[in-house]
């Protein structure tokens, strides 16, 4: 391995710790940004990650501070997209002028988002395709895929290279704009249908009519797509099937937060497509319905 990246997490989840995890096993220095229970649970015993491949207490860093990433040459951006903003406002006097922040968040606009609060030369987007949940404190529990596409940058070649040489499958693509919403159409498919029924992507869709509901809300964001000029790469359809063969067995983070009583991120998922929609003139019913129910559902925080 050549110099060992210094690494952070910010919003340190179940994809911050997978990925920051994977980092820390393949000898980098990382520390963790996460919720106090996790950095109890890792400074006593380390992060366990329980993945497809292995089941290991992995040593690293973790703290409740967002000044703990200062002196990092990388930061995987992972919080939710409704406290993009703010996370940014809070590590923007601890990151160095070299400092590359990926962004690793659902949605298509995180990273133009982060951009209006920190140097956007030194923030690039990334397309995420893992399924992971947290299973309790200082436990990631992985079911399926891994990989990341990421923009190109002045510092992104390093840290594809540091990423695949600790397992996590890299590339870089001049077209992360349409990778990113490949990412929020599978998500507008998926996500708000496990959500709803709390069942895993392999039981909903043989739910009676789900397919053809899910085909409605595709074509529905291929439409804005195509408004928005966006040239969505690959086949759409062999990707969505290819969601339900690698990880049958995986709760969308949507169903997650609504099993676990937390607001989701429905407002840029199939929010976002049915604002876009709007904007553009083209009518998005099965987005808007699923949105609807989604925030009909959602616990929302007390007063």
């Amino acid at each position: 391995m050549t110099q060992p990246l210094k690494a952070a997490v910010m919003g340190a989840g179940a994809v911050g710790c997978y990925f920051g995890g994977m980092l820390a096993r393949a000898g980098h220095d990382v520390t963790l940004i996460a919720r106090p229970q996790h950095v109890q649970a890792i400074a006593k015993d380390g992060l366990r990650m329980e993945t497809k491949t292995f089941d290991e207490q992995v040593r690293l860093k973790a703290s409740s501070d967002a000044a703990a990433v200062q002196g990092a040459d990388l930061i995987l951006f992972c919080v939710k997209s409704t406290d993009t903003e703010g996370a940014g406002e809070q590590i923007r006097p601890y990151i160095g002028p070299n400092t590359l922040v990926l962004c690793l968040q659902n949605g298509v606009d995180n990273a133009d988002r982060l951009r209006t609060v920190l140097p956007p030369s030194q923030v690039a987007a990334a397309v995420v395709y893992v399924g992971t949940e947290m299973a309790g404190p200082g436990h990631v529990k992985h079911h399926g895929r891994g990989e990341l596409v990421i923009d190109p940058s002045a510092s992104s070649q390093a840290v594809a290279q540091a990423l695949v040489a600790a397992g996590v499958p890299t590339e870089i693509s001049g077209n992360v704009r349409g990778a990113l919403w490949l990412k929020l159409i599978l998500n507008c498919a998926y996500n708000a249908v496990s959500a709803i029924a709390q069942k895993p992507y392999g039981e909903t869709v043989t739910g009676e009519g789900v397919k053809d509901v899910m085909q409605d809300v595709i074509n529905e964001c291929l439409a804005v797509a195509r408004a928005e000029g966006v040239t969505v790469p690959g086949d759409v359809d062999t990707a969505v099937r290819r969601i339900v063969e690698t990880m049958p067995g995986q709760y969308s983070s949507t169903a997650q937060d609504i099993a676990r009583g937390k607001p989701t991120e429905i407002d840029y998922l199939n929010g976002h497509v049915t604002r876009r929609g709007q904007a553009l003139g083209i009518a998005t019913p099965a987005n808007r319905v699923l949105w609807a129910l989604v925030k009909l559902v959602e616990v929302k925080p007390a007063r």
